[in-house]
């Protein structure tokens, strides 16, 4: 039984991914799949660079909106739900084309992770995240690296609820989490997978980054911030730690100036990029496009004749 088509166009944040997938689509008859974790968030839009109905072009987007900031949605729940989407696509007779930065989401799906049965335990993750008000971030990271020191390394320091699962999944399962990955690695995609990671040079991304920032505040970020806090969205959930927010609620608390919180944004979305780049480059079914050295044009062509070639052959 031949496998159904999955176009996936991955980068690090800024490099312009959602303007070509959308010019792909629009060529080969696509809807999107965003895979951003944080574009998933109602009413948190300037912040994540969430495309405006405008900017979709009559596209439809599935993964954007679908959930409020207060609530909890893991990896396992993007997985659920976009293979869904996927299915719902080819069932119209349509091409899916999913876009984003977050690795994690997207091999979820690509690669059919096989996640852990753990069950979700309220009463243990309260006491985890009372841990972490009491003694910071980093000594949960600490007891994870004593329990998984291959899957701590994969995982960034400040995502409290990544550290959080995977220390009830060591725990619970008796079973380090990387365990799972490494069972998920045996196994083959459950799709015909075409991939593409876009990509330019640094000095042109990093300058790309800075500009999207000051963009964000011009746009009213800060507003944005201010009416999520308003709504009784706080600072503790995991939504709200998310990159360029802690740092705008940092200065309404009166902690940093405007220009500071500017200034730590962009450094940490330089270093997210970074992340993202390490992450994607692992993965060797990715064919990599300089968007610099190429073009913007040649490379939808490119993407669009890949696409029209599968489908000649099925």
């Amino acid at each position: 039984m031949s496998k159904e088509l999955l176009v996936v166009i991955v980068g690090p944040t800024a490099v312009g991914k959602t303007e070509i997938a959308i010019e792909v689509s629009r060529k080969i008859d696509a809807e999107i799949i965003s895979a951003d974790s944080m574009q998933i968030y109602r009413y948190m839009n300037i912040g994540t660079a969430k495309p405006t109905l405008e900017e979709r072009k009559g596209i439809i987007h599935y993964m954007i909106d679908i959930i409020n900031p207060d609530e909890i949605f893991s990896a396992a729940d993007f997985q659920a739900r976009a293979k869904d989407c996927i299915e719902n696509i080819h069932r119209r007779n349509k091409i899916p084309l999913m876009t984003g930065g977050t690795g994690f989401y997207i091999n979820s799906v690509c690669y059919d992770y096989a996640f852990s049965d753990a069950q979700r335990d309220d009463s243990f993750r309260k006491q985890l995240q009372k841990q972490a008000r009491q003694y910071g971030n980093q000594y949960l990271y600490e007891k994870l690296e004593k329990l998984d020191p291959v899957g701590a390394k994969k995982i960034h320091p400040n995502n409290l609820r990544r550290i959080i699962r995977a220390i009830e999944v060591s725990i619970k399962t008796g079973k380090p989490f990387s365990y799972y990955e490494e069972e998920t690695k045996k196994q083959e995609s459950p799709y015909d997978l075409l991939m593409y990671g876009l990509t330019r040079p640094r000095k042109e991304l990093y300058q790309r980054i800075n500009q999207r920032v000051v963009n964000m505040i011009n746009a009213g970020f800060v507003e944005e911030v201010k009416r999520l806090l308003k709504m009784g969205y706080g600072p503790e959930l995991n939504s709200m730690q998310g990159l360029g927010y802690r740092q705008i609620i940092d200065y309404l608390y009166g902690k940093t100036t405007l220009n500071e919180a500017i200034n730590l944004i962009s450094r940490d979305t330089r270093r997210y990029a970074k992340r993202q780049y390490t992450w994607f480059l692992r993965d060797r079914n990715i064919v990599w496009l300089d968007v610099s050295k190429e073009g913007k044009e040649k490379i939808i062509s490119n993407i669009v004749k890949d696409i029209e070639g599968k489908l000649k052959n099925t």
